[in-house]
């Protein structure tokens, strides 16, 4: 155990009340001391929601306080989503809440009782003046922290400030559901989200929270109405939720939700614990169960290690993936609210199921197990037959028909000799295509030598690469019937002329390098990368017929589908982004100009690819680096190439600038997909970090994508799309088996099945 016998808390709300009564508990002997600015009985919000996990973690370690929550809470399973009139329920969720207030009077009760110290009313000292006089400080002092604020240089806060602006209020009745309601004003939609907290002999209420847009706010009229004003128009709005009763204020001012993300959680002996620490929205209801599970931590990381320094490290490697993940989901889920209005025109039961799985948490397979009945409503109206999973519905694109919605992603192999793919290509290829996928993308196809990322780089500007992808198509459609295989045509631009992956990816090559051009001439690493040329309009013009070259190639090689490589820096997203296009011509500037030369290349492509077969363009939707193109820009440049033509938008992320910062996490473009889909009503193809048939399903029936691409997850198993058939018993047209395949379509047994099982138990 780590020598702490004198420990200060800044702050008295759930975390830092928890964590002292932990401390206190574990060596009665320690002086803990908390300091909270405000009276005893005083409290901002309602109601308090906490999980399952938390309450185990509760009763475990202090079965006082569990048995004391326990009595208090209200319980119910259900959420009511209300959608344009329609009330649609989903059960078998599972939550506890009861009143902010009444769960401080349970920690003061039991900080009491152990001795802890607790001044009210009491401003703390400076954490660095606490941090001399005890042993350890705990900064529990919230979103606002100042223990943050003045150790700024060493927490390295970042703190993101969100694009609604809500309100928390009380209503005095129990609701029987969580409740999400919508309305759509003349200024723009708001929401409401509700829950029960009490409803005892104390007395019936309700948390509501009202939330919308900045923009929906200030045309509304909030910014200019007193707390009272804003509670009694939020209720004439949701009156109908509200069955016209009036809603209760709280020092409810109105506020825009800041994510908290430090660099470092400590500092000496000082640690921050809750939302001094970090936040995540309060859609997915995470403060206060986040703050009592860092106190958790923090007790047990200091009860374990002999040493402070190393408890405080135990306790952020504890935690800190713990929250990563949980800002992860609040981040999808917040971002789900901000683009409300591009949902609402969706059918009613696939908007409630896109709200209940927004944050991802919640999926089609487990939402199977909550509720079967409204998940199989939702599989009819998706258009699911009966016994078959979302996946493998078919999907029309132009004159082609996709038998499933499973794609594999273009992956670049880097196993060409002089641009000609062979066996490797044949086999990957053709593997793939054997293990069910609708539709198998090649690598980024090159439109000419001087276009390629390495020397190892496939591409189509010569019969005899014609000929070597003539040999993959033919294989894949003659043993594979019903799969398509696309391909994808690229130029390299100023990321070209780099050594293959495996010896050193984006490492330019030490001999036989090639010129490099770009839409400016700025270099992808600079330092380390070669300066490309900047085009001019002769060496345009070439480029662009040189992709309608490949494109006539591809038709005659016999693929299904075209996509144009818009993306990942390569020469054409070179033109979109504004970190890579400084042109001051007729190509650069704006985004109408800087879209340009691309939409020149896809009429050209276009004009040369079969009518009646599909052309996709790729893009990166945010290249994830201040200044560069944003979400917004990507739905006007989605927007542009569908006007033009384009059958669907492959929908991508970052590569453009060698100092991106991605937030990576499960499935975490898909948002960008999601938002130019419902925004244009136009198809995506969704792609990053998908490795689940669960999430593949739950995407399709959201509304999210139309089809989902996966790369490394068929990296790792070529019959991907066959083994998920498998795992939910489908054995439908959409996943056939290969005929000198079917016999390996049932799991083999592991280990022996021949030992005798017991038949009698002696007691």
């Amino acid at each position: 155990m780590a020598r702490v016998p004198r420990v200060a808390v800044i702050g008295g709300g759930p975390g830092g009340l928890y964590a002292a009564a932990l401390l206190k508990r574990l060596d009665p002997a320690r002086e803990i001391t908390v300091w909270e600015r405000n009276a005893a009985d005083d409290t901002f919000g309602f109601g308090v929601v906490l999980s399952d996990e938390t309450l185990g973690g509760i009763e475990h370690a202090d079965p006082v306080v569990h048995r004391a929550l326990q009595a208090e809470f209200v319980r119910w399973d259900t959420i009511d989503i209300v959608h344009r009139g329609r009330t649609l329920t989903s059960g078998g969720h599972g939550f506890a809440a009861l009143g902010r207030r009444r769960l401080l009077e349970i920690l003061h009760e039991r900080c009491a009782s152990l001795g802890v110290r607790l001044r009210f009313r009491t401003e703390a000292p400076p954490a660095a003046a606490l941090a001399t006089a005890y042993d350890l400080v705990i900064a529990a002092d919230g979103v606002h922290s100042l223990t943050r604020g003045t150790h700024a240089g060493v927490f390295a806060p970042t703190i993101t400030t969100h694009r609604c602006r809500y309100v928390w209020l009380a209503a005095d009745f129990a609701l029987d559901a969580f409740r999400f309601e919508i309305a759509e004003t003349e200024h723009g939609v708001m929401q409401l989200h509700g829950y029960p907290y009490a409803n005892g002999a104390a007395g019936a209420r309700s948390t509501v929270i009202v939330e919308m847009r900045e923009e929906v706010w200030r045309a509304a009229g909030f910014g200019d109405l007193d707390e009272r004003q804003s509670a009694d128009r939020c209720a004439k709005i949701f009156a109908d939720a509200l069955g016209g009763r009036p809603l209760r204020a709280n020092a409810s001012s109105w506020s825009a939700f800041r994510t908290v993300v430090n660099e470092r959680w400590s500092h000496g002996n000082t640690v921050l614990i809750g939302d001094a620490a970090h936040t995540a929205h309060f859609s997915i209801g995470s403060g206060t169960k986040l703050a009592v599970e860092d106190a958790l931590a923090l007790a047990a990381c200091i009860e374990e290690r002999p040493e402070l320094p190393d408890a405080l490290a135990a306790y952020e490697s504890e935690r800190r993936p713990v929250v990563e993940s949980t800002q992860r989901a609040a981040a999808a889920s917040l971002r789900w609210f901000e683009e409300l209005a591009a949902y609402t025109d969706q059918p009613p039961r696939q908007f409630a199921f896109g709200l209940l799985t927004r944050s991802r948490r919640v999926t089609h397979d487990n939402l199977r197990l909550r509720d079967p009945r409204f998940t199989r409503a939702v599989e009819r109206d998706f258009g699911c037959p009966p016994g078959t999973p979302p996946m493998f519905t078919p999907f029309r694109l132009r004159g082609l028909t996709l038998r499933n919605r499973v794609v594999v992603s273009p992956m670049d192999m880097y196993s060409a000799v002089d641009g000609v793919p062979g066996d490797f290509h044949l086999v990957h290829l053709g593997a793939r295509a054997l293990g069910g996928a609708g539709l198998v993308m090649t690598e980024m196809v090159c439109v000419g030598p001087e276009g390629r990322i390495t020397p190892g780089c496939a591409g189509l500007y010569n019969r005899e690469q014609g000929d070597g992808w003539r040999r993959v198509t033919d294989f894949v459609h003659t043993r594979s019937p019903g799969t398509a295989i696309g391909v994808q045509l690229g130029h390299a631009g100023r990321k070209g002329a780099t050594r293959v992956m495996w010896e050193g990816m984006d490492e330019p090559l030490p001999v036989g390098g090639w010129p490099l051009v770009a839409a400016s001439p700025l270099p992808y690493r600079p330092g380390v990368s070669e300066v490309p040329h900047q085009l001019d309009r002769r060496q345009l013009d070439t480029i662009r017929e040189q992709f309608t070259a490949a494109a006539r190639r591809a038709q005659r090689s016999g693929f299904d589908l075209l996509e144009l490589h818009c993306a990942h820096g390569y020469l054409l997203s070179g033109f979109l982004s504004p970190l890579t296009n400084r042109r001051t011509d007729a190509y650069g500037g704006s985004l109408t100009a800087r879209l340009r030369f691309p939409l020149e290349v896809f009429d050209a492509v276009r004009a040369d690819w079969p009518d009646d077969r599909p052309m996709t363009v790729r893009i990166s939707a945010t290249d994830w680096a201040p200044g560069g193109t944003t979400p917004e820009d990507a739905v006007e440049i989605a927007r542009a190439f569908v006007a033009h033509g384009a059958d669907a938008i492959d929908v991508s992320t970052g590569q453009v600038v060698a100092d991106e910062r991605p937030e990576f996490g499960r499935s975490y473009q898909t948002p960008f997909a999601d938002l130019i889909r419902n925004t244009l009503s136009v198809p995506v193809i969704a792609v990053g970090a998908i490795s689940s048939w669960d999430d593949v399903n739950s995407l399709l029936l959201a509304g999210r994508t139309d089809l989902c691409a996966l790369a490394r997850p068929h990296l790792h198993d070529p019959q991907w799309t066959l083994h998920a058939a498998g795992a939910q018993g489908y054995e439908g047209p959409a996943a056939p088996w290969p005929p000198p395949y079917r016999a390996g379509s049932r799991t083999p047994p592991a280990g022996r099945t021949d030992d005798p099982k017991p038949r009698l138990t002696l007691r």
